[in-house]
């Protein structure tokens, strides 16, 4: 059956406090609208026109077919607390993505998701839209851990549905996304068909209507110094894929670090993005067999090492961390070049 029209907005529950238990999935209360968005009037006008006096928090995520610079970005997700927006990329096109630029690029609105990086990268080169202001969910959750004690292995990263799945956060068990991952598999052009079938309404809006309830729970447990990390890496994570030819002058300046943080003299290490240009056909001998050449690196360096793969870019290793671990893994890895030829 075809989701219902932008007129006629589906319904689906959004989550309240399980007091430690796992939500019920099915029972929850109270059921909040799904509008599909095919024109820039169809969205809230706070969003449309982000102000100091109007500052939002919204969970974001975005769908598409090998979503990336060469992909395309089909549904952009928008989850206020009492209404979800599908943004259909596809039907309402360049206008529609124009309209929706302020509001991502906004300080005014802060963007709550799960791993930025690949849909940054898709609405930068496909929109020339610069994604700011994000709450990543996937390095707040690292961050807490690292903040209670607990030390995260390397290339260890929470998925959605780990998190999800975590009853300090949701408790909740996703199990229809295999099954889009499955349909996916079989169908690349899953996110292309239009009209939006139910399934396809029901796991895009899954996919962003717990955000703000795990945002609350994560901001109780970080700490001011666990705050300016999460800020600062994420706007690293969403621009380190959206290589440009001016160092990335263009972009937003990264977040100072608190004044507070400085007068305690325990003040974090500016952090910072490199890019390795790698020499043509050499990644192989950078990655090393089964992955072992930049494992070791990753493991000698408290830094994220970072490889385009399949959907690239395929010359660059992509480097975030604190400034002198981030030269520490440039001078292996530069060395580790220079051993090549």
């Amino acid at each position: 059956m075809a989701s219902p029209s932008p007129s006629q907005p589906t319904y689906i529950p959004m989550p309240s406090d399980p007091g430690g238990k796992p939500i019920d999935h099915e029972g929850l209360l109270p059921l909040v609208p799904i509008h599909i968005v095919t024109l820039p009037s169809q969205l809230p006008i706070e969003f449309l026109e982000p102000s100091p006096e109007r500052k939002l928090v919204i969970g974001f995520d975005c769908e598409g077919v090998d979503l990336c610079r060469h992909g395309t970005l089909c549904i952009m997700q928008i989850a206020f607390p009492d209404a979800i927006y599908l943004v259909d990329a596809i039907q309402g096109g360049e206008m529609l993505m124009k309209a929706c630029k302020p509001a991502l690029e906004s300080s005014y609105i802060t963007k709550v998701i799960h791993d930025c990086k690949r849909d940054s990268e898709a609405l930068y080169f496909q929109f020339g839209i610069k994604l700011h202001n994000v709450v990543d969910t996937q390095i707040a959750y690292s961050l807490i851990e690292e903040q209670e004690g607990r030390k995260r292995l390397v290339d260890d990263y929470i998925s959605f549905v780990g998190l999800l799945a975590d009853p300090r956060y949701c408790g909740v068990s996703y199990l229809e996304k295999q099954e889009v991952r499955d349909l996916l598999r079989q169908n690349p052009d899953f996110w292309t068909h239009r009209p939006l079938s139910d399934l396809m309404v029901r796991a895009a809006a899954d996919d962003v209507r717990f955000l703000l309830y795990i945002y609350h729970k994560m901001m109780e447990k970080l700490n001011e110094r666990s705050l300016w990390y999460l800020a600062v890496r994420g706007a690293l994570y969403c621009r380190c894929f959206c290589i440009n030819d001016n160092d990335y002058a263009d972009w937003p300046p990264l977040p100072p670090i608190p004044d507070n943080l400085i007068v305690e003299g325990n003040a974090p290490e500016e952090e910072i993005l490199s890019v390795l240009h790698v020499p043509p056909g050499k990644m192989g001998r950078v990655i090393g067999r089964r992955g072992a050449s930049i494992l070791s690196v990753k493991e000698s360096c408290n830094a994220e090492i970072l490889i385009g793969g399949a959907k690239g870019p395929p010359d660059k290793v992509f480097i975030i961390g604190p400034v002198k671990q981030v030269r520490k893994a440039e001078a292996i890895l530069r060395g580790r070049m220079l051993e090549m030829y």
